[in-house]
């Protein structure tokens, strides 16, 4: 028998290469942690998501929602009142974050989140997202940083009486130490695999950011919640 050319084994590499590609693509947007092991699972979204129908979401897997609010120091999500209200009509539990800038004191942006966000004590926790995507590319010092941090979360855990939750990319954390520096619950993201990082055990995990939903035009971020 005669052995296939190299150029026949390349085409037929590729070939698995793209049906293992195009099968992943159809997968992936209804792909979800095992509920079994992981029963509250819900989404976060922002303005990217547009208008949400907030009552096709329950039904769907959805128990909770985290809802852009804020960022750095005076921006504000257009369509945060509208998904606040909303999740709350539909019987879906609703928290509250605030994106992290590295450009703007704490304070500012502790002002900023509180102006954006009613307190309500049914709420999930106020979370604060710690990225580097989308951030200023100013260079800051680990200390300055922390300073800085420890200013937004005083700020925003006097005024609405809970801890601050912690949302980490791995990057971020390691170059800035925060699980290990800051004693709180932690969102961490790990796309389709369950976190290998962080300095304490994960109270949210950000799974996907592929999931499509009836409702939602587009993708949305999907996440799994530890009670």
């Amino acid at each position: 028998m005669r052995k296939p050319s190299v150029a026949t084994t390349a085409v037929l590499a590729l070939g698995v290469i793209v049906v293992a590609a195009l099968g992943l693509a159809l997968y992936a947007p209804h792909w979800q942690p095992s509920a079994r092991r992981f029963p509250v699972q819900g989404i976060d979204v922002s303005h990217h998501q547009g208008a949400i129908d907030w009552p096709r979401l329950r039904a769907q897997g959805v128990a909770f929602a985290y809802i852009k609010a804020s960022e750095g120091g005076d921006h504000r999500d257009s369509r945060f009142a509208d998904n606040w209200r909303g999740a709350a009509e539909a019987g879906i539990e609703r928290g509250a974050y605030h994106f992290f800038t590295l450009c703007r004191p704490g304070r500012e942006q502790a002002a900023n989140f509180i102006a954006a966000v009613p307190a309500d004590a049914g709420a999930l926790p106020p979370a604060v997202d710690l990225e580097y995507t989308g951030n200023c590319a100013r260079a800051v010092s680990v200390e300055a940083f922390h300073a800085e941090l420890a200013d937004f979360i005083a700020e925003v855990e006097a005024h609405y009486g809970r801890p601050v939750l912690l949302y980490l990319t791995e990057d971020f954390d390691e170059a800035y130490q925060v699980s290990a520096r800051v004693t709180r619950p932690l969102w961490l993201r790990s796309l389709f695999r369950e976190p290998a990082f962080g300095a304490a055990p994960w109270q949210i995990w950000q799974a996907s950011n592929l999931r499509r939903l009836d409702g939602i035009a587009g993708r949305v971020d999907w996440n799994v919640m530890r009670r």
